[in-house]
């Protein structure tokens, strides 16, 4: 067995080491550990095809300072599940089963080497809780903290996974889970002052919602296995990631309100805060959910398939002709269907 190649001694490569030797454990942790020739610590990962990984998928997410997160609120073990939670949930809209990861770590003078290490321990945290594989990446010093997560997925066949452009005109438009947490979770960081103006257990879900986001990765690959057949997983809002529906399947998309489920602790962050609570459900963001199209003659398969996920699916609407996504109130009135938008000047 080759020896384990030296380095010399410097700060750079002490802290490569170290964080090296925490990713391995992700591996261990992997059904692709049986695929990886070559790992960690080298120039390049070599995998090699295993049976019933027909089709690939590979996802590209990144977080910035003061964009994304801000470091006065988040801890650098959440940095690091975040980024790797909000890579993982592109796969989980596609229906992909996760295999690897390779991560870029952006430091900046100062983030020091313990901060660094708690950051990948959140990463590894993640990982291993997946089954995910982080084989590699690069670490560099950065003008901001800075995280980008390249993520790998898999299927037995390409047919197994869905993209955003395969609604019809009739499908109803389901989603997991609940909306405006996350963005209610955010409000509450950025503003310690309303945290006296709700429950402790409001606040804890709301924030947590905000740091540690879940990739519905089981949930994903069952509605895909049930019959849905066009997913997009909510990281912009409700409102632009239905546009992103729409526009990829020409259509477009009628959504009721009344029938959004809305996060515990959702209205009390938002009236505290002189907020309309519908602003933080349709275009707040982060919630990490699944939007889904879903044929009718599937409904029932798909939301018993949610289920036995631990999720709950919910039909909010209905896909349409057109190219528009409405947001209908009850008595006929409409909101804007608005969201994040990472070009827009803030």
């Amino acid at each position: 067995m080759p020896k384990e190649p030296q380095m010399r001694s410097s700060p750079e490569f002490d802290l490569i080491a170290r964080v090296r030797e925490r990713m391995r454990a992700t591996l261990r942790a992997s059904p692709s550990a049986s695929a990886v020739r070559v790992g960690i610590g080298d120039d390049a990962a070599v995998t090699v095809p295993l049976p019933g990984r027909g089709a690939t998928a590979t996802s590209v997410d990144a977080l910035v300072d003061g964009i994304g997160f801000r470091r006065r609120w988040c801890p650098p073990g959440a940095v690091g599940r975040k980024a790797l939670g909000a890579a993982l949930s592109d796969l989980a809209a596609m229906g992909a089963q996760p295999g690897e990861a390779y991560v870029w770590l952006g430091m900046p003078e100062d983030f020091d080497a313990e901060e660094a290490l708690e950051l990948c321990d959140g990463l590894a945290e993640l990982a291993e809780r997946h089954g995910v594989a982080i084989l590699g990446g690069d670490l560099t010093r950065a003008p901001a903290l800075a995280v980008s997560v390249t993520a790998v997925g898999y299927a037995a066949d390409p047919e197994h996974l869905v993209g955003r452009d395969g609604a019809l005109e009739g499908d109803a438009l389901c989603a997991t889970g609940s909306f405006g947490g996350a963005a209610a979770g955010l409000m509450l960081l950025e503003h310690p002052r309303m945290e006296a103006e709700v429950e402790p257990l409001v606040r804890d879900a709301c924030v947590a919602r905000q740091l540690d986001p879940e990739p519905l990765l089981r949930g994903g690959a069952a509605l895909v296995a049930a019959g849905a057949r066009a997913m997009v997983d909510v990281s912009d809002g409700l409102g632009a990631d239905a546009g992103h529906l729409a526009a990829a399947s020409g259509l477009g998309i009628e959504i009721e309100l009344d029938r959004v489920p809305v996060a515990p602790g959702v209205a009390e962050v938002a009236t505290a805060a002189g907020r309309d609570p519908t602003e933080l459900v349709v275009s707040g963001g982060e919630d990490y959910e699944l939007l889904c199209a879903v044929p009718r003659l599937a409904l029932a398969d798909c939301v018993a398939a949610a289920e036995r996920c631990d999720t709950r699916l919910t039909e909010i609407g209905r896909f349409t002709d057109g190219g528009s996504v409405r947001v209908r109130l009850p008595g006929g009135r409409s909101v804007p269907a608005s969201g994040h938008d990472h070009l827009r000047p803030r």
